[in-house]
């Protein structure tokens, strides 16, 4: 069989691995395995070890599924590259011509792969909303990043600021402040216990983000029965997303915007003021569904390194793609 690509997407709800071929006769994956654990973050930042204990497993039982024989190209998108991943910089690549025999190596930011996936080697901007936000855009000459400075610092629009600002409602309205919700309140208790006991549900969490999150839906919920504190917070959060679109999208043309991500399961209640406020933001620009998620943007890169045709721009810190010697 010919020379096969690997490509990985991890993210914070652990590791995806694809193996596939990318010729002439039928390029596509040919086999996926997945992890629920999430790399490691340390002192070093993303732990390659960690990254690698998993990882090689998976590849090996790949290799020996789809009869790959060997892998010329791997792709990593990886959360938080961009800030944390030195060590991923600096291990990565040796270990897997070491272990795996590769030639060549990309690293991706998280978001990176996910606008690939979303719109390919096009203009535009992908604004990828889950538990946190971030938004990336790209003319295909640089990439500009906006946001995605976590949940105490920015990540505006996104679950866990979503959630903060319902429990935050709740809790008004739990003190008797304006602009507090009692149905956020009644969620708020129905979820975590009484309110005056929410902060010990919330601070010593080391998975704060996550928990902020998971109240999100609950907004959603209390927008769709027509609270007005609900429904400002999911507006107020569409225009986060569209600001951060804006500030990356490229000027000329008619570029494409897309939205990835969990965030979009809240449906209309966030989807409808979502679409408006992209169109007074970037009434230029054209928003159009996400053809793939962040797997599939590994999936694209790979494919378009091992058949010579990436387009897309080198960034260090956003897509940095290396040839290992000896590989």
């Amino acid at each position: 069989m010919s020379t096969g690509f690997l490509a990985v997407d991890s993210g914070g709800s652990g590791l995806r691995v694809v193996v596939g071929t990318a010729g002439d006769d039928g390029p596509g994956p040919l086999g996926r395995r997945a992890s629920s654990e999430p790399v490691r973050t340390g002192t070093r930042g993303i732990e390659p070890g960690h990254l690698l204990a998993q990882l090689l497993p998976m590849t090996s039982a790949l290799l020996a599924e789809t009869g790959v024989t060997r892998l010329g190209t791997v792709v990593v998108g990886a959360a938080g590259l961009a800030t944390l991943g030195d060590a991923l910089r600096a291990e990565l690549p040796g270990a897997l011509a070491r272990e795996l025999g590769v030639r060549t190596v990309a690293l991706a930011a998280d978001a990176v792969t996910a606008y690939v996936g979303a719109l390919g080697p096009r203009t535009g901007a992908v604004v990828a909303a889950g538990t946190g936000l971030i938004a990336v855009g790209t003319d295909l000459t640089r990439w500009r990043r906006a946001d995605g400075w976590g949940h105490l610092l920015g990540d505006c629009g996104s679950g866990a600021w979503i959630g903060r600002a319902g429990l935050e409602a709740a809790l008004r309205a739990h003190d008797g402040r304006e602009d507090g919700s009692a149905p956020l309140l009644a969620r708020a208790e129905e979820r975590f216990g009484a309110a005056a006991a929410l902060p010990g549900q919330v601070y010593p969490r080391t998975d704060r983000p996550a928990v902020l999150a998971s109240f999100a839906p609950e907004v959603a919920a209390c927008a769709a029965a027509d609270d007005p504190v609900a429904a400002g917070i999911l507006r107020a959060a569409a225009r986060h997303m569209a600001d951060s679109a804006a500030a990356v999208c490229p000027a000329g043309g008619e570029p494409r915007v897309a939205v990835t991500g969990g965030l979009l399961r809240m449906g209309d209640p966030l989807v409808v003021p979502l679409g408006e406020e992209l169109a007074k933001r970037l009434p230029q620009a054209r928003w159009t569904a996400a053809e793939g998620d962040p797997l599939d943007g590994s999936v694209r890169i790979a494919t378009a390194l091992a058949n010579g045709s990436l387009t897309l721009p080198s960034d260090d810190r956003m897509l940095w793609v290396t040839t290992v010697p000896g590989g």
